[in-house]
């Protein structure tokens, strides 16, 4: 058989969904829906050749994070992933900063898969596993008490989650007397400006609380505030995770999260209370750059102790983990840069002998890309699901599995890119957020911002 006879032979039979090699960005749009669980900006890169690749900012963040990375992005192919994140990289940042670049990031993989008709597992260098464990937060409203939450988890259980987490904090304590001993007018200023009194209030944020002396009271870090737990705090919180092991028994494992802002020492004691609880984690309990502060709670006591998804790339969780600071490492795959810092981080894991969990609290598009980063990291604990509350979530993206998780775990998908056929834009609108109306809206004022980008002279 001839040379040219031969390729044509080949070419018939590759799985090329475009020219991947003509390919050019040519949009970059978003849409703000609300409520999945939070404020969550979607992105659509649109293409020279009708590929539309799906990304998404952090949750409760801005898109602006995002459109402002237009500019060097449009005309470019977006199959050349590691280039173009080299170019965006530097205008990342940690926590919700990380949200843009990373939301580009995995449109960029979503287009390269749909190019060449692979999934973005296998563009990550191939998968571990054919599903993945997801854990499942979960949240009681108002005034409750252990065994209430206890009674939630276990509704979980029965649905077939085998991993948990809770909140477990001072906002418990906020109307306890006794439980907590703070500089006069500290504790109301955090009843004030509650997170989860902002969530409850998706769209009416109190502009007046954000920008006032109680957004400055919530800013203060951990070791800064003067709050400290009484020992009938400590008791009041010990007696919550018993009640709530009396539900839920010991055999399944146990996450915690959102302790609040309190100094080291008292976190200290406590967590040594939690020792008998069987925890898989304290999550959060210091700011995550204080790698002296997370090295002495570590050493001082038993509970494996967890941090991560507001650092940007993976070269910053070294210090944590080159100092013993965690045993547990928590990215969120729109805060660390994407997927393939995801993978980075993951045998960054292995080196230091630490585990991996996902934070995972967005639409189903940032719940894909992690369920593939998940797929392509040698060794992964769980992913976690934050919307099971959530009746329409699954229905964002048409294509997916239908619920996505089955008796625990996610399938990993084999459909190019993210697997995500399309989104399903008559439910998008009716969730549009109201202060950031319009869906897909034309973005032309950042088609040609400019600055000198290169970081050195």
């Amino acid at each position: 058989m001839k040379k040219e006879n031969i390729r044509d032979k080949i070419s018939e039979n590759i799985n090329i969904c475009s020219s991947p090699s003509e390919l050019k960005i040519t949009d970059i749009r978003v849409a703000n829906i609300n409520g999945a669980p939070k404020h969550c900006p979607l992105i659509k890169i649109y293409t020279n050749q009708g590929l539309i690749g799906y990304g998404e900012v952090r949750d409760a963040s801005s898109a602006t994070y995002a459109l402002m990375l237009k500019s060097r992005l449009v005309g470019e192919n977006p199959c050349n992933v590691d280039k173009l994140f080299r170019r965006i990289k530097q205008f990342g940042g940690h926590s919700r900063q990380g949200g843009g670049v990373s939301g580009i990031e995995i449109s960029l993989w979503d287009l390269a898969g749909k190019a060449w008709g692979v999934p973005l597992w296998q563009m990550l260098g191939g998968k571990f596993r054919d599903k993945v464990r997801m854990y499942c937060d979960t949240d009681v409203d108002g005034k409750h008490s252990g065994t209430d939450m206890g009674n939630a988890l276990k509704k979980r259980m029965e649905q077939g989650f085998t991993f948990l987490k809770m909140d477990l904090g001072i906002e418990l304590m906020l109307d306890e007397p006794g439980c907590l001993n703070a500089p006069m007018g500290m504790l109301e200023d955090i009843k004030k400006y509650s997170m989860k009194a902002i969530n409850h209030q998706r769209n009416s944020i109190d502009r007046d609380v954000m920008r006032g002396k109680n957004y400055e009271t919530f800013t203060i870090p951990h070791h800064a505030t003067g709050i400290h737990l009484t020992q009938k705090g400590m008791d009041y919180l010990e007696n919550y995770v018993r009640e709530v092991r009396d539900v839920i028994g010991y055999e399944i494992p146990l996450a915690i999260d959102h302790f609040g802002h309190v100094c080291i020492e008292d976190c200290i004691m406590f967590a040594k209370r939690l020792e008998k609880y069987n925890i898989a984690w304290i999550e959060d309990i210091a700011p995550w750059h204080y790698t002296n502060h997370y090295t002495k709670i570590a050493n001082s006591c038993n509970i494996p102790i967890c941090t991560g998804e507001d650092i940007f790339l993976s070269q910053n969780f070294v210090p944590l983990m080159e100092n013993g600071g965690v045993s547990v490492i928590h990215p969120d795959i729109l805060t660390v840069g994407g997927a393939m810092e995801m993978k980075k981080l993951g045998d960054l894991c292995e080196t230091y002998g630490v585990a991996m969990a996902i934070h995972m609290a967005e639409s189903p598009i940032a719940c894909m890309a992690a369920i593939h980063a998940a797929a392509a990291v040698q060794n992964i604990l769980a992913v976690e699901f934050h919307s099971v509350d959530i009746p329409w979530w699954n229905d964002l993206a048409v294509g997916i599995d239908n619920p996505i998780f089955d008796k625990g775990f996610a399938n990993v998908p084999n459909k190019p890119g993210l697997g995500i056929d399309e989104l399903n834009e008559e439910l998008i609108a009716e969730h549009i957020h109201e202060q950031y109306p319009g869906q897909w809206e034309p973005t032309t004022q950042w088609d040609i911002e400019w600055a000198n980008d290169r970081e050195w002279s």
